[in-house]
This record gives structure tokens, C-alpha cells and sequence, in this order.
């Protein structure tokens, strides 16, 4: 078992409602893995020494299975996070699997559907907003807003942390909101020129969004800015095809079939992944103590 990785990204399909410019997902994977198989690979993300699960895509909830590959995670021991568009959530989904889900993940764009909709389908905003709705009957899940920041939302950023803010006000359950540097990185072609903020803009925007909060305040919601050299050599994939991914700048390195994988340490050295970086950043989505549902996975 590895000692150097908490996290573990399962991208379960390339399906997805959204066509982002910026996106750095698996792209057309026609046959994902079928559902024994997925069972098999979440499985294993506990045998080589993962705390939590991300369940990913694509849209995971385009997968039929989605519901028992998240069951198969809580009945292992893993934390479990899902990474959702939000236009495919709905309450009997929640219903069924709330009680074995930490965190969701929903993206925003903008906090005006004129903003949202330049890298977003048209209508994704009300159906976030919805999505927000949905959630607050389900106070033990957390709920994780990102933005990937580009030219095309730049000055729209403060708005959303207020919308966040503004959420978390009404909602009972802990609330982040992760604000990336649009990442150069992406299996199809992109004219990244037109899109990416340089460092001193994302320097900025944050200390703006920072200096807007009054002193010894730190709000509602937590805030997390990702520039370049965070987003780079911190994520450890799982494609849908069952093949591990480890992106190294704008490269996405295959490492063979996840689950032939028995010395992930090895491979990971050999991948240049920023182990002590990714262990840094993934205390930020712990569990307290208290916050741990009966039957849940214990705190890291």
C-alpha cells in the first residue's frame, strides 16, 4: 500500500452534457469499463493505500451504475466525492445515495446565465441553482463549487464568491468554493491564447476576493485559489477504459491498466507526481470528527 496518495480520481465515462473549451477530461472513450470491472478498480483504489474516491468524468451520472460503483466505494472504506455537472442531478438520485456521498462537486461559470453560458450549454446555471436546491435536503453532503477562471469570466469571479457566500448562508452543510487557473492541458485541440489569464491576473484576482472579506473574517465558505503550479502533477487518474493516468503539464502519461498496478509507489516516482503536494491540498476535504455519518469511513 502506497503512504503517498489520498485521492483518487475515477473518470467513469467521456459522456458528458457540456462542451468546455478548457476541459481536461477523457475525451470519446466509446466502450468505459463495463460494471464488474469499475467494481473491481474502486476496490482497488482502497487496496493501494487511497483514502477517498472521486467519481468523475464526463458526467459520472451518465453511467447506469453510478449508484452501485458509489455503494461498492462506501462498503470498502472510502471517502466518497462526486464531480457532477449538476444538470443530470436529480432528488431520487439523492435520495438513494446522500447517505453515502461526502462531497459533490458542481462547476459555475458565472453567477449570470449570459456569463455561464460562454463555456457552459445554455440553461447549465438555472440547473446548478437547482442542483443547489436539491442539496440542502441533504445537510451531510458537502458541496464544492468550481470555477476554472478564464478570459471569458475574469471579472465575474467576486460575483460568484458572493453567490457561494450567499449559498452557504441557507444550506447547513459545509461549503468550498475552488477558483482554478484555467489549466493548458487537453486531448483535443484548444486556442488556449484566447482563454488563459496569466499568473499576475490570477495573483490579483485573489487578493481582490481576499482583501473583500473584512479583517479577521474569513466568511461562509471556504475559498481555495489553484494556480498553475498547484493544478500541475496533483491528480492521479483513472480513465475510463481502466487505465491510470498521471497528467504532467500539458502531457497525459498512461501507466497501463490500473488494475495490474501492485507497486503504485514505483509508478509514481516514475510519473514525477507531486506526492507531498497532493497530500497537502487533500486535507482540505477531511471530515470532523462529528461530521462522520454512522457506518462512514473514519477520518484521515
Amino acid at each position: 500500500m502506497s503512504d503517498r496518495i489520498a485521492t483518487i480520481d475515477f473518470h467513469v465515462t467521456s459522456e458528458c452534457s457540456q462542451d468546455c473549451p478548457y476541459c481536461w477530461g477523457p475525451q470519446e472513450f466509446e466502450n468505459p469499463v463495463d460494471t464488474d470491472t469499475a467494481l473491481r478498480i474502486v476496490a482497488h483504489v482502497k487496496e493501494v493505500g487511497a483514502r477517498r474516491i472521486v467519481f468523475t468524468g464526463g458526467d459520472p451520472l451518465k453511467r447506469d451504475d453510478i449508484a452501485a460503483l458509489i455503494r461498492r466505494a462506501r462498503e470498502v472504506g472510502l471517502e466518497v466525492a462526486l464531480s457532477t455537472t449538476g444538470d443530470q442531478l436529480t432528488r431520487a438520485f439523492l435520495d438513494e445515495v446522500a447517505d453515502l456521498v461526502d462531497l459533490i462537486s458542481l462547476p459555475l461559470d458565472g453567477s449570470r446565465e449570459e456569463i455561464n453560458a460562454r463555456t457552459k450549454e445554455p440553461g447549465h446555471l438555472s440547473a446548478v441553482l437547482q442542483a443547489f436546491a436539491l442539496l440542502r435536503e441533504h445537510p451531510s453532503v458537502d458541496v464544492k463549487i468550481c470555477t476554472p477562471v478564464t478570459r471569458r469570466n475574469l471579472a465575474e469571479i467576486p460575483n460568484i464568491a458572493r453567490l457561494a457566500e450567499a449559498y452557504a448562508e441557507i444550506t447547513e452543510a459545509r461549503v468550498f468554493y475552488n477558483v482554478f487557473q484555467a489549466f493548458p492541458r487537453a486531448m483535443f485541440e484548444v486556442d488556449w491564447e484566447e482563454l488563459l489569464v496569466s499568473p499576475a491576473e490570477f495573483r490579483a484576482l485573489e487578493e481582490e476576493i481576499r482583501g473583500s472579506r473584512p479583517p479577521g473574517e474569513s466568511g461562509a465558505v471556504r475559498i481555495n485559489f489553484l494556480g498553475h503550479d498547484t493544478l500541475d502533477r496533483l491528480y492521479v487518474m483513472v480513465f475510463p477504459d481502466g487505465s491510470l493516468m498521471i497528467p504532467v503539464g500539458a502531457e497525459f502519461r498512461s501507466f497501463g491498466p490500473f488494475l495490474e498496478m501492485n507497486d503504485l509507489d514505483a509508478v509514481l516516482e516514475r510519473s514525477q507526481f507531486d506526492w507531498r503536494k497532493h497530500l497537502h491540498h487533500s486535507k482540505g476535504w477531511e471530515k470532523r470528527p462529528a461530521q462522520v455519518r454512522a457506518g462512514g469511513s473514519e477520518p484521515h
